[in-house]
């Protein structure tokens, strides 16, 4: 959660999933402004993902879909536009899920 927040994302919120589903233990899910802005959130979170003690398994979407997915097993990481965002609602879709944190 730090380092979208270091790059500026917005509307961080950590979601604990255990217990609910089998797809992850925690999604991650932030706003970004710009395209630029998420490929700055992707490019930090995989330069850091070793000292994250995390290996990333795979890479949905692209800064110009305006929403990339980052899946590293238990914890998956959703940014978002907020145009996707409100699109999508993961918050709304997972509201069984218990919010651990929300960053403004």
């Amino acid at each position: 959660m730090e380092l979208v927040a270091e790059k500026k994302a917005s509307r961080i919120v950590l979601l604990d999933l255990s217990g609910v589903s089998l797809i992850a233990d925690y999604f991650v899910i932030c706003t970004v402004e710009s395209a630029r802005q998420l490929q700055a959130i992707v490019e930090i979170v995989s330069e850091h993902k070793q000292e994250l003690g995390r290996s990333l398994v795979r890479t949905e979407g692209t800064p110009d879909s305006g929403w990339i997915l980052m899946d590293f097993s238990s914890v998956i990481l959703h940014a978002f536009n907020q145009e996707q965002r409100a699109y999508y609602q993961l918050e709304d879709l997972w509201s069984h899920a218990r919010v651990l944190t929300v960053i403004p």
